[in-house]
């Protein structure tokens, strides 16, 4: 926003109105920036780009429409790898982007050649260069599971004549811990206590945080949550998971209650649909960074050690293990597709797994 309003300082003296921005004069104004001593004002490039976007939509702009990205081959292969992800495969859409920039990085080094002429060896080739180029083991496996994806999708379209998916080698890595993380009940309650419900902040960072802890949402879920997906008298919600899967869950007590003083008092006046609002105008809906930093944030006001939102995840599980709720309620709540995924919550029941620990041979059973 204060970018904008340096645009619109630099617009006025020159005679111009918005109606006759361009591309053109988007760079001309990122030139004078840049001269007056803005040497970030680059980086917000794409926000100025994405106001030509906006005003061509509302018809205001009279002059020369915004700008296209390139139409050529190469983007229009990766428009139409985007498309099946969103429609075949029903990926989130931060894994998209990941797995499209993932995409372009690999095309781009294959270079001038036909996709038809790839060879398994290019594949493994690409995978070692990611792999060795100094990333972490979790972007690197990331990598391979969006090359995967779009050499799948190239087979599916004809694009090459045999699926090189599986030339995409596994890239293994020792995690660093092994056991899911949650965090202390004392360490909750230190959490929500910090959280000043006074005010309409601290009622909206409230309900928020209970959110995490009592249903195990994940960070996206609670941004997407709209006042139609809460059911006040079946006392359920509706929770907006991974890959356009929906889920009913039941609504705690306190999760009610939080929620009920949030939006009578401290959600502001607004015609979005979406639960959770900025608490600066002009009020639009938070985005999932948002939750994971008001956790953060959180966590610095109580003075515990940070974590993210995806602990809080955790800490849901791990109360429910320790509750002895059986796995298949628990990957119920937490929407797995598969019970493998809620089978690592089993490695927290510590005194579970010392009654199927075979006694070390030669030494006292304890």
């Amino acid at each position: 926003m204060r970018q904008v309003g340096r645009l619109s300082g630099w617009l006025e003296p020159r005679g111009l109105s918005a109606a006759e921005l361009n591309v053109e004069r988007v760079e001309q104004f990122l030139v004078w920036q840049r001269a007056g001593g803005r040497h970030r004002a680059g980086w917000s490039r794409p926000g100025l780009l994405c106001l030509l976007d906006v005003l061509d939509g509302l018809g205001v702009l009279v002059g020369e429409k915004p700008a296209r990205a390139s139409s050529g081959p190469i983007e229009m292969l990766l428009a139409s790898f985007e498309q099946y992800l969103v429609s075949e495969r029903g990926l989130a859409a931060g894994t998209i982007v990941g797995y499209v920039a993932h995409a372009r990085w690999f095309v781009d080094g294959v270079g001038s050649r036909e996709l038809a002429a790839l060879s398994a060896a290019d594949v493994t080739g690409a995978v070692l260069r990611k792999a060795t180029a100094g990333v972490s083991v979790s972007a690197a496996q990331n990598f391979v599971s969006g090359l995967r994806a779009f050499l799948r999708f190239c087979f599916l379209e004809g694009l090459v004549a045999v699926d090189l998916s599986q030339a995409a080698l596994v890239v293994g890595g020792r995690r660093a811990l092994l056991l899911p993380r949650g965090i202390s009940p004392a360490d909750a309650w230190a959490l929500l206590g910090s959280c000043d419900r006074r005010r309409a902040l601290g009622r909206r960072d409230h309900a928020l945080i209970l959110l995490l802890l009592r249903l195990g949402l994940r960070r996206g879920e609670v941004a997407r949550l709209t006042l139609d997906d809460i059911d006040w008298r079946a006392g359920e919600l509706v929770v907006h998971g991974k890959g356009g899967r929906e889920d009913r869950l039941p609504v705690p007590a306190d999760v009610g209650r939080a929620l009920a003083a949030y939006l009578q008092r401290g959600r502001p006046v607004s015609d979005r649909r979406e639960v959770f609002l900025q608490a600066r105008a002009p009020y639009a809906p938070i985005a999932a960074g948002t939750v994971a930093s008001t956790v953060r944030r959180a966590c610095r006001r109580a003075g515990i050690p940070e974590v993210g939102s995806r602990r809080l995840r955790h800490t849901a599980a791990c109360e429910m293990v320790g509750a002895g709720v059986p796995l298949v309620q628990i990957g119920q709540v937490l929407r797995h597709r598969s019970l493998q995924s809620t089978a690592i919550y089993a490695r927290v029941d510590i005194e579970q797994l010392r009654r199927l620990a075979a006694p070390w041979p030669g030494g006292v059973r304890r």
